[in-house]
């Protein structure tokens, strides 16, 4: 019923994350995590982005600063806006998540990730925080780094990318319901909701 496109590179797909795992648990459905690259939609149809990082606009970055730490206290959880190193290659994290599925850990496993860069400020680029994030997942590290390597891990990462940018998206988190509404942001939950229900 829910299928999310999502990168952990995002703050605001931190709070969706959270936001949806509560929200399709009180409505009983399941989600289907897509891992995406989100830099690969930016520069393919988004590189709007990059123009507004590099020229913002000083009231509405105020804004978005006391936006983003409203929606982290409503949601409980600690994020740090801007992290250290950012923005964060996420590429091995989300090659992570993908080749995690099949074990059942993608969800542990992104978690863990989310909460290492946005509320430990710590660079999810590295190996080495990698290997801690997978030890706080319950991962085998060595299989993990080995696992994320797979030319079909790295194909799935691409297709989901692709596919994402074809369905209509532009950015994380990309979240559809019966697989054609679709919704964008960690403030569409209460729309998710009605989706979900309507379709039911």
């Amino acid at each position: 019923m829910i299928e999310v496109f999502f990168d952990c590179s995002s703050p605001w797909t931190y709070l969706a994350f959270e936001n949806l795992r509560r929200l399709a648990a009180e409505l009983e459905v399941e989600i289907k995590w897509r891992p995406i690259l989100v830099g690969g939609i930016f520069n393919t149809i988004n590189p709007s982005v990059y123009a507004q990082r590099a020229d913002p606009v000083p009231a509405k970055g105020r804004y978005m600063l006391k936006d983003l730490a409203d929606w982290a206290r409503h949601a409980g959880l600690t994020i740090k806006f801007p992290p250290s190193v950012f923005p964060v290659n996420s590429v091995k994290a989300m090659r992570g998540c993908i080749a995690l599925e099949p074990q059942g850990k993608l969800v542990d496993f992104a978690a863990a990730a989310f909460e290492a860069y946005w509320s430990r400020d710590l660079d999810i680029s590295q190996d080495e925080i990698l290997a801690e994030v997978c030890a706080r997942a319950g991962v085998d590290p060595a299989a993990f780094f080995e696992a994320i390597t797979a030319p079909e891990i790295k194909d799935q990462l691409r297709r989901n990318t692709e596919e994402v940018v074809a369905r209509g998206g532009f950015g994380s988190p990309t979240i559809f319901v019966g697989g054609d509404d679709m919704y964008f942001g960690n403030d569409r939950m209460p729309l998710i909701r009605d989706a979900v229900l309507r379709r039911r």
